[in-house]
Protein backbone atom coordinates (compact mmCIF):
# COMPACT_ATOMS: atom_id res chain seq x y z
CA UNK A 1 0.00 0.00 0.00
CA UNK A 2 1.46 2.99 -0.80
CA UNK A 3 2.19 5.97 2.00
CA UNK A 4 -0.51 8.70 2.32
CA UNK A 5 2.42 11.13 2.79
CA UNK A 6 3.95 10.22 -0.06
CA UNK A 7 1.17 8.83 -2.49
CA UNK A 8 3.75 8.39 -5.84
CA UNK A 9 0.99 9.66 -8.12
CA UNK A 10 -0.49 12.74 -6.06
CA UNK A 11 2.98 13.72 -5.02
CA UNK A 12 4.35 13.86 -9.09
CA UNK A 13 1.23 15.37 -9.41
CA UNK A 14 1.34 18.47 -6.86
CA UNK A 15 4.95 18.56 -7.92
CA UNK A 16 4.09 19.14 -11.03
CA UNK A 17 1.95 22.28 -10.18
CA UNK A 18 4.61 23.02 -7.81
CA UNK A 19 7.32 23.06 -10.52
CA UNK A 20 5.05 25.09 -13.08
CA UNK A 21 3.81 27.90 -10.97
CA UNK A 22 7.43 28.29 -10.12
CA UNK A 23 9.08 27.58 -13.63
CA UNK A 24 9.59 31.46 -14.87
CA UNK A 25 11.39 32.58 -11.29
CA UNK A 26 13.66 29.22 -11.20
CA UNK A 27 14.52 29.82 -14.94
CA UNK A 28 15.95 32.93 -14.03
CA UNK A 29 17.80 31.65 -10.66
CA UNK A 30 19.21 29.25 -12.74
CA UNK A 31 20.19 31.64 -15.60
CA UNK A 32 21.88 33.59 -12.67
CA UNK A 33 23.51 31.39 -10.80
CA UNK A 34 25.61 29.84 -14.40
CA UNK A 35 26.09 33.72 -15.04
CA UNK A 36 27.69 34.75 -11.58
CA UNK A 37 29.08 30.95 -11.22
CA UNK A 38 32.94 32.07 -11.88
CA UNK A 39 32.91 34.37 -8.62
CA UNK A 40 34.45 33.19 -5.78
CA UNK A 41 33.27 32.89 -2.58
CA UNK A 42 29.48 34.14 -4.04
CA UNK A 43 29.16 31.07 -5.59
CA UNK A 44 29.33 28.69 -2.44
CA UNK A 45 26.35 30.99 -1.32
CA UNK A 46 25.01 30.44 -4.35
CA UNK A 47 25.27 26.83 -4.90
CA UNK A 48 23.58 26.56 -1.34
CA UNK A 49 20.84 28.54 -1.98
CA UNK A 50 20.30 26.52 -5.16
CA UNK A 51 20.10 23.46 -3.30
CA UNK A 52 17.69 24.68 -0.83
CA UNK A 53 15.49 25.70 -3.26
CA UNK A 54 12.98 22.67 -2.75
CA UNK A 55 12.20 24.35 1.30
CA UNK A 56 11.86 27.46 -0.47
CA UNK A 57 8.79 25.83 -2.66
CA UNK A 58 7.49 23.32 0.38
CA UNK A 59 5.91 26.74 1.75
CA UNK A 60 3.55 26.70 -1.32
CA UNK A 61 5.04 30.55 -2.64
CA UNK A 62 6.25 32.01 -5.91
CA UNK A 63 10.54 32.61 -5.11
CA UNK A 64 12.24 35.57 -6.45
CA UNK A 65 14.95 34.50 -9.06
CA UNK A 66 17.53 36.86 -7.04
CA UNK A 67 16.96 34.39 -3.67
CA UNK A 68 19.64 32.69 -4.25
CA UNK A 69 22.08 36.21 -3.41
CA UNK A 70 20.70 36.14 -0.18
CA UNK A 71 23.49 36.78 1.99
CA UNK A 72 22.65 34.46 4.38
CA UNK A 73 23.17 31.27 2.69
CA UNK A 74 26.72 31.71 2.95
CA UNK A 75 26.66 31.84 6.57
CA UNK A 76 25.93 28.03 6.01
CA UNK A 77 29.31 27.40 4.09
CA UNK A 78 30.92 25.80 7.08
CA UNK A 79 27.41 23.76 8.08
CA UNK A 80 27.41 22.95 3.74
CA UNK A 81 30.96 21.35 3.93
CA UNK A 82 30.75 19.19 7.05
CA UNK A 83 27.50 17.93 6.34
CA UNK A 84 28.95 16.81 3.02
CA UNK A 85 31.99 15.53 4.33
CA UNK A 86 30.34 13.39 6.82
CA UNK A 87 27.90 12.12 4.09
CA UNK A 88 30.83 11.20 2.33
CA UNK A 89 32.88 9.14 4.81
CA UNK A 90 29.94 7.16 5.32
CA UNK A 91 28.17 6.11 1.65
CA UNK A 92 31.51 5.47 0.12
CA UNK A 93 32.31 2.45 2.69
CA UNK A 94 27.99 1.67 2.37
CA UNK A 95 28.19 1.85 -1.51
CA UNK A 96 30.68 -0.93 -1.14
CA UNK A 97 28.49 -3.18 0.71
CA UNK A 98 27.07 -4.36 -2.45
CA UNK A 99 25.37 -1.00 -3.28
CA UNK A 100 21.82 -1.83 -1.18
CA UNK A 101 23.43 0.00 2.24
CA UNK A 102 24.88 3.14 0.60
CA UNK A 103 20.86 3.38 -1.41
CA UNK A 104 19.45 3.29 1.94
CA UNK A 105 21.50 5.49 3.61
CA UNK A 106 21.29 8.45 0.79
CA UNK A 107 17.74 7.53 1.14
CA UNK A 108 17.65 7.93 4.48
CA UNK A 109 19.57 11.09 4.59
CA UNK A 110 17.96 12.70 1.43
CA UNK A 111 16.36 15.70 3.74
CA UNK A 112 19.57 16.81 5.56
CA UNK A 113 20.58 19.68 4.00
CA UNK A 114 16.97 21.40 3.38
CA UNK A 115 16.71 20.70 7.39
CA UNK A 116 20.39 22.29 7.80
CA UNK A 117 19.21 25.42 6.60
CA UNK A 118 15.46 25.38 7.20
CA UNK A 119 15.85 24.15 10.64
CA UNK A 120 19.39 25.73 11.44
CA UNK A 121 20.89 22.69 13.20
CA UNK A 122 24.24 21.22 13.05
CA UNK A 123 25.13 18.82 10.25
CA UNK A 124 25.03 15.65 12.46
CA UNK A 125 21.46 16.51 13.37
CA UNK A 126 20.36 17.22 10.31
CA UNK A 127 21.75 13.65 9.27
CA UNK A 128 19.61 12.43 12.42
CA UNK A 129 16.18 14.44 12.08
CA UNK A 130 16.68 13.42 8.06
CA UNK A 131 16.70 10.36 8.71
CA UNK A 132 13.83 10.41 11.63
CA UNK A 133 11.71 12.01 8.66
CA UNK A 134 12.44 9.02 6.23
CA UNK A 135 11.74 6.10 8.77
CA UNK A 136 9.15 4.14 6.68
CA UNK A 137 9.21 6.54 3.79
CA UNK A 138 12.30 5.37 2.30
CA UNK A 139 11.33 2.90 -0.74
CA UNK A 140 8.26 5.04 -1.43
CA UNK A 141 10.86 8.29 -1.80
CA UNK A 142 12.94 5.77 -4.30
CA UNK A 143 9.48 4.58 -5.96
CA UNK A 144 8.41 8.08 -6.49
CA UNK A 145 12.33 8.84 -8.83
CA UNK A 146 11.62 5.51 -10.21
CA UNK A 147 8.60 5.67 -11.35
CA UNK A 148 9.63 9.49 -12.69
CA UNK A 149 12.57 8.12 -14.15
CA UNK A 150 10.57 5.42 -16.00
CA UNK A 151 8.11 8.50 -17.37
CA UNK A 152 10.88 10.29 -18.60
CA UNK A 153 11.92 7.25 -20.07
CA UNK A 154 8.97 6.40 -21.87
CA UNK A 155 8.82 10.39 -23.22
CA UNK A 156 11.77 10.19 -24.71
CA UNK A 157 10.90 6.81 -26.62
CA UNK A 158 7.82 8.28 -27.94
CA UNK A 159 9.28 11.87 -29.17
CA UNK A 160 12.48 9.93 -30.53
CA UNK A 161 9.57 8.84 -33.43
CA UNK A 162 8.22 12.18 -33.70
CA UNK A 163 10.22 13.62 -35.95
CA UNK A 164 10.66 17.63 -35.70
CA UNK A 165 7.62 17.75 -33.07
CA UNK A 166 9.26 15.22 -31.17
CA UNK A 167 12.95 17.39 -31.04
CA UNK A 168 10.54 20.52 -29.99
CA UNK A 169 9.20 18.66 -27.26
CA UNK A 170 12.87 17.03 -26.17
CA UNK A 171 14.24 20.70 -25.93
CA UNK A 172 10.94 21.33 -23.57
CA UNK A 173 10.84 18.40 -21.91
CA UNK A 174 14.70 19.20 -20.46
CA UNK A 175 13.54 22.61 -19.74
CA UNK A 176 10.84 21.61 -18.09
CA UNK A 177 12.40 18.38 -15.80
CA UNK A 178 14.93 19.88 -13.29
CA UNK A 179 12.50 22.55 -12.65
CA UNK A 180 9.69 19.57 -12.14
CA UNK A 181 12.38 17.43 -9.79
CA UNK A 182 12.84 20.64 -7.50
CA UNK A 183 8.55 20.66 -7.22
CA UNK A 184 8.73 17.06 -6.25
CA UNK A 185 11.16 17.35 -3.49
CA UNK A 186 9.73 20.51 -2.26
CA UNK A 187 6.32 18.29 -2.20
CA UNK A 188 8.21 14.70 -0.28
CA UNK A 189 10.32 17.52 2.32
CA UNK A 190 6.71 19.24 2.85
CA UNK A 191 5.19 15.88 3.67
CA UNK A 192 8.03 14.42 5.74
CA UNK A 193 8.42 17.59 8.12
CA UNK A 194 4.86 18.73 8.60
CA UNK A 195 4.75 18.79 12.34
CA UNK A 196 8.88 18.96 12.59
CA UNK A 197 10.03 21.99 14.56
CA UNK A 198 9.82 25.21 12.88
CA UNK A 199 12.25 26.95 11.41
CA UNK A 200 14.47 30.16 13.33
CA UNK A 201 14.88 31.75 10.36
CA UNK A 202 12.76 32.63 7.10
CA UNK A 203 12.90 30.88 4.03
CA UNK A 204 13.91 32.87 0.84
CA UNK A 205 11.77 36.09 0.14
CA UNK A 206 8.87 35.99 -1.98
CA UNK A 207 7.87 37.93 -4.67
Amino acid sequence: MASPKLSPFRVLGEGFLLGAKNFPSLLGAVILYILTLWIPYINVGTTIAMCAIPVALSRGKVVSPTFIFEGKYRKFMGEYFTLLGLKAMSLVPAFLFMIVPGIIISLGWSQALYILIDQQVAPGEALVRSNKATYGYKWAIFGIFMLLLAGVLVALSVFGVMGVVGSLLTVALVLLLPVFVLGVRAVIYRNLTQGAPAPQAPVPPVR
